[in-house]
């Protein structure tokens, strides 16, 4: 199950299956397409990250891992007690 997806109490997903989107949709794994076609427009990167999908070919890796070094940095004098 991805992101900001609702899978109403008597729903079924398939082992291995994936389940995307409000109103939910069920897609077998190899359904790229299908898949993609619903996970685009729930903006996971702006919901989880609060940043634009970049453009084609360009990756937000370098930002992300950028944030959470320093997130990790701001333990780097922590004492073990």
């Amino acid at each position: 199950m991805h992101l900001r997806t609702v899978l109403p109490a008597d729903s079924m997903v398939p082992i291995g299956w994936v389940a995307v989107g409000d109103p939910v949709r069920i897609l077998p794994p190899e359904d790229h397409d299908g898949i993609w076609e619903v996970q685009k427009n729930l903006d996971s990167p702006g919901y989880v990250f609060g940043l634009d999908r970049p453009a084609d070919g360009e990756s937000l890796m370098p930002v992300i891992s950028e944030r959470f070094g320093r997130g990790l940095g701001r333990h780097s004098n922590d004492q073990q007690i």
